[in-house]
């Protein structure tokens, strides 16, 4: 089951207390204070594990929580620091706090491992409130809390290029016919309802990935058919695949309103650097072809199913990929 949002809750360790104690040795009748430091509570950390491709777990488990730094001891003994707790992430979660708003990290295989939540700090013992007028204090510091925080997780899958166009253009079989993925393949309306990726091999050992989403329809950007939920995946593509079906009515006007769906989702989708491809054309008759002189020029016309002029569109891809 793909899941690209969740909520979770994260408690870093508390510091351990600091310890009040005096030194009791035989022939040292008035020691002084050895009260140890507590330790360092556990901090919580995020780290990108390649080998994860979705949220779902966190939809089970949402409290996460490191733990407690140990209290010092006797003859200036620190307590041991808590353990910290590693939550692994999908490659290109976006971690939100829940309350602020604030982007806390946008995670990615090469960001390491990124402290989202300190562990309180270990409590001073007696031993650090000696003094020329006290030489025996009798108190210590208690630890520090440790940080809480509610998260937002937000998955945005990474790829070059974005596949999109209304439901039943066409998008999974091209998918499956320039790729090794195996996306499920019907004639009818929203087969795709999540994500796919396919790597893209070039003869230059060259390769890309492109993402094919759930189609658009219209009212797309405000969350009508499957909208929202997947828009974001095209927000880190370099390049879209405008995929229109030879079989609208106004292919042109098709084209324009999936851009406004877009645009009015993120404005900054219509930037990127594009290919329009009008697919199916195998059911296109020879009276049909001879419309193509009224399509803009720089349109491509394809057949997913058949692979007809599918390598000229890789390689305009490909050349915006790799500019």
């Amino acid at each position: 089951m793909f899941v690209d949002y969740a909520e979770i809750e994260v408690q870093a360790g508390c510091g351990g207390d600091g310890h009040v104690s005096f030194r009791r040795e035989k022939y040292v009748p008035k020691g002084g204070p050895d009260g140890g430091d507590g330790g360092k509570g556990g901090d919580v950390i995020v780290v990108a594990d390649e080998n994860m491709s979705t949220l779902l777990d966190f939809r089970y488990k949402r409290m996460f929580k490191a733990t407690p730094g140990d209290p010092g001891g006797k003859a200036k003994k620190s307590g041991h620091d808590g353990e910290n707790i590693i939550i692994k992430l999908p490659p290109g979660t976006i971690i939100k706090d829940a309350d602020t708003g604030e982007l806390v990290v946008d995670l990615k295989l090469d960001s390491g491992q990124v402290i989202i939540a300190y562990g309180g700090k270990g409590g001073k013992g007696n031993v650090h409130f000696k003094s020329s007028t006290n030489q025996a204090p009798r108190k210590a510091k208690p630890g520090q809390p440790g940080e809480y925080r509610k998260l937002e997780l937000e998955l945005k899958l990474i790829a070059d290029v974005g596949l999109v166009g209304y439901p039943n253009a066409g998008k999974s079989t091209l998918l499956s016919r320039i790729s090794e993925a195996k996306p499920k393949i019907a004639d009818y309306p929203f087969t795709t309802l999540v994500p796919n990726l396919g790597i893209v091999r070039l003869d230059d050992y060259k390769n890309f990935v492109v993402a094919d989403i759930p189609g658009v329809i219209e009212g797309a950007h405000s969350g009508k058919g499957l909208g929202l939920e997947f828009l974001r995946h095209i927000q880190r593509t370099r390049v879209l695949v405008y995929l229109i079906e030879c079989t609208e009515a106004d292919p042109k006007l098709a084209y324009e309103l999936l851009r406004g769906e877009l645009s009015l989702f993120d404005p900054k989708l219509i930037e990127k650097p594009s290919v329009v491809a009008i697919n199916k054309i195998d059911l296109w008759d020879e009276q049909a072809r001879k419309g193509l002189a009224d399509f803009p020029k720089d349109w491509l016309f394809i057949s997913a199913v058949t692979g007809e002029n599918v390598d000229q569109l890789l390689s305009r891809v490909a050349k915006l990929v790799f500019k």
